[in-house]
């Protein structure tokens, strides 16, 4: 069971660990506790042979406000700031080897965002809004553009980043941040719609699929298809692409689909 005193609470059912930030009081700021409980529960999903996919979700109306400059404000006497912990958490979750999903109902600024865009899918609340308001209080969204730049056409970029506006979630989808933005009332929908898909897929694949998406352009096209030929074949020959190709012939799932009854258990 999720300590009363967590800040991320992990729950798991039928494949899918639901990692859900838990920090209404400061609108899911961006704390050190709350960024060290997320890494121990993401971790936790990885080496879970049984939990195909990671879904990102959280309480209260904001999904992330972004780093907690209440803490932050007051390590300056230090020369640090808690802020430097995120890359380790963008980058925990851009690598994670299973399919992440973030659900957001709520606004979400500043780190926040660089959350949505680690993850491999997302699906937001039309309602929600979004803002990189790093350069209004005096400083700019570095880390975070690790993961957002690869992800936002660059025109709207360069407008969100120096205006600092706040936009919807259709804009959002629209400019790459999120998968899809839909009614509010249809989110949960949404978002089990693709956990469904997504467990169907053979988790070797899943994470080989993963590295194919963030492969860097060729330089070679013919020595680039011989690579990906060695690549296609190894699956092929794999016991997964053995598995796949059976069960296609056979009209069955494959063995790696979590069955209906596989309801997990609160964590």
């Amino acid at each position: 069971m999720t300590s009363p005193d967590a800040l991320v609470r992990v729950a798991t059912a039928r494949g899918v660990t639901t990692l859900t930030l838990d920090s209404p009081h400061n609108r899911n700021a961006l704390s050190t506790p709350l960024m060290t409980q997320l890494l121990a529960g993401l971790a936790e999903a990885v080496a879970d042979d049984a939990v195909r996919v990671v879904v990102l979700d959280h309480t209260g109306p904001v999904f992330c406000s972004g780093a907690d400059l209440k803490e932050t404000a007051a390590a300056y006497a230090s020369g640090t700031v808690p802020a430097g912990m995120l890359g380790d958490v963008l980058a925990a979750v851009w690598e994670c080897p299973k399919p992440v999903v973030a659900k957001v109902a709520g606004p979400a600024r500043a780190g926040g965002l660089g959350l949505i865009a680690a993850a491999d899918l997302a699906v937001c609340a039309r309602e929600a809004t979004f803002a990189f308001t790093e350069v209004r209080i005096g400083v700019v969204p570095a880390v975070i553009s690790a993961t957002v730049l690869p992800r936002l056409h660059p025109r709207a970029a360069a407008e969100l980043y120096l205006t600092g506006d706040t936009f919807d979630g259709r804009r959002a989808a629209e400019i790459g941040l999120v998968t899809a933005a839909v009614p509010a009332d249809g989110l949960d929908a949404a978002v089990a719609g693709y956990c469904d898909s997504l467990v169907r897929g053979a988790p070797g694949a899943l994470a080989g699929a993963k590295q194919l998406l963030r492969r860097p352009p060729a330089a070679d096209l013919r020595a680039e298809i011989a690579d990906l030929s060695t690549l296609s074949t190894g699956y092929f020959l794999s016991e997964e692409g053995r598995e796949g190709v059976l069960a296609f012939r056979e009209k069955r799932p494959a063995r790696w689909v979590p069955a209906d009854g596989d309801a997990g258990a609160d964590r």
